[in-house]
C-alpha cells in the first residue's frame, strides 16, 4: 500500500535517529541509526506467529520531543474485519533489522507483543482519535511543562532562602566573633 502523503527521507530520518527509543521497549541489536523510510511499509507480525503477517507499518506518530510515541499499523483483512489502521504505542512492539549493513537492502520487521485479536481491540487510527490523541498529547505536555516551571521555582525559592539562613548565621557568628573580641 503505498502513503498519500509526501516523505521526506533525510527529515524522517534524522527524527528517527532522535527519536526512536521506542519508549523502553525492546530492540534486537539496537543499530544506534534508524530510517523511517525503510520502517514505513515494514512488515508487521505477531511474536506468537512471526511468519506469517499481520499487516504493514503505515505512519509513525511523534511527540513534542520527537520521540516516537506510537505505529500505525494497516492490518489489510486481518480475522476478516475489512481493512483498517490500529493505532499501537511503544511498549506494545519490537522492531528487528535485517541487512543493516547495507543501506540499500535493510529491511525492518515489527513484532507485536500481542494476538491478531488483541490488535484489532487496540485504538483505530481515525480523524476523531487523532484529535482526542493529539489534544491529550498537547495537555499533558503543557502540565510537564507548567510541573517543571514549578519545580525551578521551588528550587530557586528554596536556595534563597537556604541562603539567607546561611548570610543571617554568618552575619550572627561575626558579629559575636567582634563581640568577643571587643571584651
Amino acid at each position: 500500500m503505498t502513503s498519500s502523503y509526501p516523505r521526506n527521507p533525510a527529515l524522517l530520518g534524522l527524527l528517527v535517529a532522535g527519536g526512536l527509543a521506542f519508549g523502553g521497549s525492546a530492540i534486537a541489536a539496537p543499530d544506534g541509526l534508524y530510517s523511517t523510510e525503510e520502517l514505513l511499509d515494514a512488515d508487521v507480525y505477531t511474536q506468537a506467529n512471526p511468519d506469517e503477517e499481520i499487516g504493514e507499518v503505515e505512519d509513525i506518530l511523534l511527540d513534542n520531543d520527537m520521540q516516537i510515541r506510537a505505529l500505525v499499523i494497516d492490518t489489510g483483512n486481518l480475522l476478516d474485519m475489512g481493512e483498517k489502521q490500529y493505532v499501537l504505542e511503544t511498549g506494545q512492539f519490537t522492531v528487528e533489522t535485517q541487512n543493516s549493513d547495507d543501506l540499500d537492502d535493510m529491511e525492518y520487521r515489527v513484532l507485536v507483543d500481542m494476538s491478531e485479536e488483541e490488535v484489532t481491540q487496540q485504538p483505530e487510527y481515525t480523524n476523531d482519535w487523532w484529535q482526542n490523541a493529539r489534544q491529550s498529547t498537547q495537555e499533558a505536555w503543557e502540565q510537564t511543562k507548567e510541573g517543571a516551571a514549578s519545580a525551578w521555582e521551588n528550587t530557586q525559592e528554596g536556595a534563597t532562602k537556604a541562603l539567607d539562613r546561611i548570610g543571617a548565621a554568618l552575619e550572627n557568628v561575626g558579629e559575636r566573633t567582634q563581640e568577643a573580641a571587643s571584651e
